[in-house]
């Protein structure tokens, strides 16, 4: 270009609405995701701003919509974990296939919104802190929580701040916070009613970290349905959700009760480790011992045999935990809302 020619203008809303063929307010409307709109003009609309390259301003768009386009996924763990010292926070979150699927199911809302996500990490109560006061300063628009601690406090700092978020799980007490939610309890006893009909008689379990609710709730709904067969002594060794953990408790397990011939992991991975070192052992699975997870992620495929596990459909809680907030956000007036996941099992060949 000639040091004296001036560069072509960008192109703006008027050019996109004359490619569309509508008013510039219809493609304002549409460039900030409002929902009464024609999907047909929608679209149309869409397609125009790609066709001219437009780019909206993002910094006079989030003064008219008061939006930042972007919500928080916070991932809040407890200061009293009972894991190793060495066992870092964030590289367990990261390393976790429940994570990913998680990330998976925001963005498949988030993403055709035009939506980022800021992930955060809390551990402490100085974070949480700092964490509520960063949120109220407008920085994103809401925030999905990630939170399994029955005495977290932040589910309650969010909502007595007024901030919009979603919650994981159900909250352990009366708050008023949409979540969605599967029940554990309901899951752990589809593994013990499946292991029961194979006849096991002398099963055990790797239980999950007994602070998180998780690990509590899939621990006593094996326990009860157990119970309910005739079998009110079930020997448990808590594990921390990772492979090696569930390694180390299975070889406990086998040290204490050699004649065990059925397990419940809490976890897939848990599952996994226990898998690993039953073969260790000489032990042929599921002839010898019958083995069922938690989950279903990858690490169930994983697996040599492949592993017997409970579903919970992660992907859509997290999608439907998106939408709940994307719902709040648009409407600030609906009263806060639940969703509960049914979880199911899956036979595969460990039991």
């Amino acid at each position: 270009m000639d040091a004296n020619q001036t560069p072509p203008a960008a192109p703006t809303l008027e050019h996109v609405a004359r490619v569309a063929g509508v008013s510039r307010a219809t493609v304002s409307r549409v460039i900030n995701n409002v929902r009464n709109v024609d999907p047909q003009i929608a679209e149309v609309v869409r397609a125009a701003v790609e066709a001219t390259g437009y780019v909206p301003n993002q910094a006079a768009r989030s003064l008219v919509t008061r939006r930042t386009n972007s919500v928080a996924l916070v991932v809040s763990e407890g200061e009293d974990r009972s894991v190793p010292a060495d066992d870092a926070f964030v590289g367990r979150v990261f390393t976790d296939p429940y994570f990913g699927r998680v990330v998976s199911g925001l963005f498949s809302v988030l993403r055709p919104r035009g939506l980022n996500l800021v992930l955060m990490f809390v551990e402490t109560d100085e974070m949480r802190q700092q964490l509520v006061g960063y949120l109220r300063q407008g920085h994103v628009d809401g925030v999905l929580l990630i939170s399994s601690h029955p005495r977290d406090p932040l589910p309650h700092l969010l909502t007595e701040a007024g901030l919009p978020a979603v919650l994981s799980e159900r909250p352990k007490s009366p708050l008023r916070i949409s979540y969605v939610d599967a029940p554990q309890r309901v899951g752990a006893r589809l593994a013990a009613e499946h292991l029961a009909a194979r006849g096991c008689r002398r099963v055990a379990t790797i239980a999950g970290p007994m602070d998180m609710s998780a690990g509590l709730d899939r621990l006593a709904g094996f326990r009860e349905a157990m119970a309910e067969h005739g079998f009110p002594e079930i020997p448990a060794v808590e594990g921390y959700f990772t492979q090696e953990s569930g390694g180390a408790a299975m070889a406990r397990l086998l040290d204490e009760h050699p004649d065990l011939d059925g397990v419940f992991a809490a976890n897939d991975l848990m599952a996994l480790g226990a898998v690993t070192v039953l073969h260790e052992r000489g032990r042929r699975i599921p002839e010898d011992v019958a083995v069922v997870g938690f989950d279903d992620h990858h690490a169930a495929m994983l697996c040599r045999p492949a592993l017997t596990t409970v579903h919970l459909p992660v992907e859509e809680m997290a999608a439907e935990m998106a939408r709940l907030l994307l719902d709040r956000l648009d409407r600030p007036e609906l009263p806060s809302a639940a969703t509960v996941f049914e979880p199911t099992l899956v036979v595969r060949a460990s039991a």
